[in-house]
């Protein structure tokens, strides 16, 4: 006799169900009439049998939400990797804090690049004015050294990224550019 049952699949769960058994009977001949007496009522009987059951219980969210978290945690992943083969550290000083980017959330990191954001156009362009102004010790006639400088930052910023940057860089670099021009004319002006 052999059996075998089927799978059964409930939802959001898969159940493998085998149960298989098997059993022979194997009878002696018997070569003489005196054997035959004797063997009359001996049998050999095997019954193998065999059950096992397998529960395996698979959920996965397919949401939106969810596959764009497991792109996000793995970029994250890949950036600190990078970050800790080169031994840079995971801590970014910002203002009177310091933001772990293994804990960063979505959230905060868009808050850190809004307009009035520490990492936003406006507050950016000003940090790498007074840089420049200030390595230019304050002296307007290097006005073209310093563009030149900020011009070579950002096409090796751009060669290092694939030939183009985040808008916001390109936005960044405009006000940059547009504070040295205030600044350069503040100084040239016979008021100052």
């Amino acid at each position: 006799m052999i059996s075998n049952t089927g799978n059964s699949l409930p939802l959001n769960n898969i159940t493998i169900k085998n149960t298989q058994s098997f059993e022979h009977t194997i009878k002696a001949t018997p070569k003489s009439s005196s054997e035959k007496n004797n063997l009359s009522q001996v049998t050999d009987r095997v019954n193998i049998s065999y059950n096992s059951e397998k529960n395996t219980i698979q959920e996965y969210d397919m949401s939106l939400e969810q596959t764009a978290g497991d792109g996000l945690d793995l970029l994250r992943g890949l950036v600190l990797n990078i970050f800790k083969e080169q031994g840079i550290e995971y801590k970014i000083p910002v203002a009177d804090s310091e933001i772990n980017l293994e804990t960063i959330t979505p959230e905060e990191a868009e808050q850190l690049v809004a307009d009035d954001g520490y990492f936003g156009v406006e507050k950016t362009a000003e940090r790498i004015f007074s840089l420049a102004v200030g390595i230019a010790g304050g002296d307007v006639s290097r006005l073209e050294a310093i563009k030149e400088g900020l011009n070579q930052g950002f096409q090796e910023a751009e060669d290092a990224f694939g030939g183009t940057l985040p808008d916001i860089s390109y936005e960044t670099y405009d006000a940059v550019i547009s504070k040295l021009d205030e600044w350069a004319d503040v100084e040239s002006s016979p008021e100052s």
